[in-house]
């Protein structure tokens, strides 16, 4: 039974596209790896992964931590991350299991760090961050880290991004009922819903930069593989055509068949509990 304070709509928002997803969006970057293990000032024993869709946030830990367990309550982004698990040769110990954030099947006390990585808007804040503190141990880290869209390219490029998004979010607005509709939570409001929580000595907002190598498809990728453009495309809506193909012009335009090094923006939300 799903726990009180998760909805149906946000999970199955990403059903149908882990190929896509896993393909175009970014690993998570080492940078990530080394705050949390600065703050923890150790190894960790124990790493939990929340909302780890296909494993892109997970995978990283690999050679850091002693054990890697992935949360996921959609079936699809966990098949593939479990798919990826099985053809990894790693040292470490990685796992990905089915379940909440709010309802974690670990005792008190034994997970040394925590991650949200692109998902903790997905999250009922408070309920996660109460189970957070119940399994974190003492001096434990929460960190809660997302990228910035559009990735930095070329102002004609990321306007046309952003019109192309609130187009999107007004098709989803006027066809989907209220209760079929995703919640995203303003993630302006990770650190302030951390504080309030009481559960951490220290809080913290980071923000970092990390080049990647891309281009025309990988670009046009990942704006195919934003959940409200996937959910148009699930409703068998053509009204978004016209302007992925424009879209689409610019950015073949930018690159010019190169693969050029762009800068992904992120901002990490860090509690010390």
């Amino acid at each position: 039974m799903m726990p009180e304070g998760n909805l149906k709509s946000n999970i199955e928002r990403f059903n149908g596209f882990a190929n896509v997803y896993d393909s175009f969006r970014p690993e998570a970057p080492l940078k990530v790896v080394e705050l949390i293990i600065t703050y923890l000032g150790k190894k960790p024993a124990k790493v939990v992964d929340l909302g780890c869709g296909t494993g892109l946030s997970s995978f990283i830990w690999r050679g850091h931590a002693d054990q890697i367990v992935g949360i996921e309550p959609n079936e699809d982004m966990i098949a593939k991350a479990r798919e990826k698990s099985e053809q990894e040769d790693s040292e470490a110990e990685i796992s990905f299991l089915a379940g909440y954030s709010n309802q974690l099947p670990f005792a008190a006390k034994t997970v040394d760090a925590i991650t949200c990585s692109q998902s903790f808007h997905w999250m009922e804040p408070f309920s996660t961050l109460k189970e957070v503190s119940r399994v974190l141990t003492q001096g434990g880290v929460f960190a809660a880290y997302d990228c910035d869209w559009p990735v930095t390219i070329d102002w004609q490029v990321e306007a046309s991004y952003n019109n192309l998004i609130s187009k999107t979010e007004r098709i989803i607005e006027q066809t989907l009922q209220e209760g079929n509709k995703a919640i995203k939570r303003n993630k302006q409001q990770h650190l302030q819903n951390m504080r309030d929580s009481n559960v951490f000595r220290y809080t913290k907002d980071i923000v970092f930069h990390n080049m990647e190598k891309c281009n025309a498809e990988r670009y046009l990728g990942l704006v195919l593989s934003q959940g409200g453009i996937q959910t148009v495309f699930k409703l068998g809506s053509e009204e978004l055509d016209t302007d992925i193909t424009q879209f689409a012009t610019l950015v073949n335009k930018h690159f010019q068949g190169r693969t050029l090094d762009v800068m992904f923006s992120y901002r990490m939300c860090l509690g010390v509990k």
